[in-house]
């Protein structure tokens, strides 16, 4: 009779279970990477005045804001992006695509394709994105009502099963009267949803999106006359530097009454330069997160401005992204209350 084939030692030993493998001997286990804000919250929604996570749980989505593509697209980058998930921590990134100034009105094929690069690229790092229409000049958004409504079909078209969007549509309106905007919106609307049902929808207010205040009035034409839609938020921006208790009282005051969202805001003066007023900022972020409003400083880019967090010169060198030795000053401080995450 032919002798058994002989069992190799270790093997006989790794069948026992007396050997170790290489990758568990005397190794702790293995550290569980925390989940991506996506991947932790899933599809938003609004819930009351509040922006709800897909288990109904109220959160806060901290991040940045891109410039305008058509001046620092070099600015949003693999590295950057990266930078931006993993070094800043970011919940959220808003893809800033100008209208006028040289923006989409005059390719809107080639702008429409840079916004789709951006929603996959925060899309592939786990971050949200808003899909910002920075309608900036002529105030009026029914000036681009046409316009708007070929841009977010084919992006709702695209990305209606994707659980990280929002969408901006319409910046910072000015000139023009609440009814207007109202208007403009309820028309808008019904196109995005016919292709989107779910995706959140932030609705720009009066006078460069400050509830009214910087034209002389408040939050209270858009709590008595509300734009007819579900599932929307309207937007609120403040520059720290010039806006100061009067605007943080009627922001304080809206944000019991209707849902808000914080889709830009600086430490510096209202055009994004001069010097910069972190204890004033630090006094809007403290009510922010006292109550679970959502915000996006601007901006993510070199530009000259104080209000540009990295110093020149830097995206064209493509980077230091990470750390701080790029960052100015109102980089370094973002930077830090970026990296400070609501509890998912």
């Amino acid at each position: 009779m032919r002798p058994a084939r002989s069992v190799p030692l270790v093997a006989a030993l790794l069948l026992l279970g007396l050997v170790l493998t290489p990758t568990t001997a005397r190794s702790a286990p293995a550290a569980t990477a925390a989940p991506t804000p996506v991947a932790a919250n899933g599809q938003l929604k609004v819930c009351g005045t509040k922006l709800c996570n897909q288990q109904g749980k109220t959160i806060q989505l901290r991040g940045m804001s891109t410039h305008g593509l058509q001046w620092y697209s070099q600015c949003v980058t693999s590295g950057s992006l990266n930078a931006l998930a993993t070094d800043w921590k970011a919940d959220v990134l808003r893809v800033s695509m100008y209208i006028q100034e040289d923006g989409y009105e005059t390719d809107p094929r080639r702008f429409t394709d840079l916004v789709h690069s951006a929603i996959e690229q925060a899309t592939a790092r786990g971050m949200y994105a808003i899909v910002d229409w920075h309608m900036l000049d002529p105030g009026d958004p029914h000036h681009n009502l046409a316009r708007a409504k070929t841009f977010f079909s084919e992006i709702a078209q695209r990305h209606r099963d994707k659980n990280n969007l929002l969408y901006e549509i319409a910046n910072e309106p000015s000139g023009v009267s609440w009814p207007r905007i109202k208007s403009y919106a309820e028309q808008l609307i019904p196109v995005i949803r016919a292709k989107d049902p779910d995706t959140p929808i932030l609705v720009g207010t009066r006078a460069w999106s400050s509830l009214g205040v910087s034209e002389g009035a408040d939050e209270s034409e858009v709590v008595d006359n509300p734009v007819n839609a579900a599932n929307i938020m309207y937007t609120f921006h403040f520059y720290a530097y010039s806006h100061r208790d009067k605007y943080l009282r009627t922001l304080a005051r809206a944000a019991d009454r209707i849902p808000v969202f914080v889709t830009e805001f600086g430490t510096q003066n209202y055009a994004g330069e001069g010097a910069n007023d972190f204890a004033m900022s630090q006094r809007y972020l403290d009510l922010l997160a006292a109550k679970k409003i959502s915000w996006v400083n601007w901006n993510f880019s070199d530009d000259q401005r104080s209000g540009a967090v990295f110093k020149q010169g830097t995206c064209a060198g493509n980077g230091p992204w990470a750390g701080t030795s790029s960052l100015k000053p109102a980089g370094v401080w973002i930077r830090d209350r970026v990296r400070t995450p609501d509890d998912f």
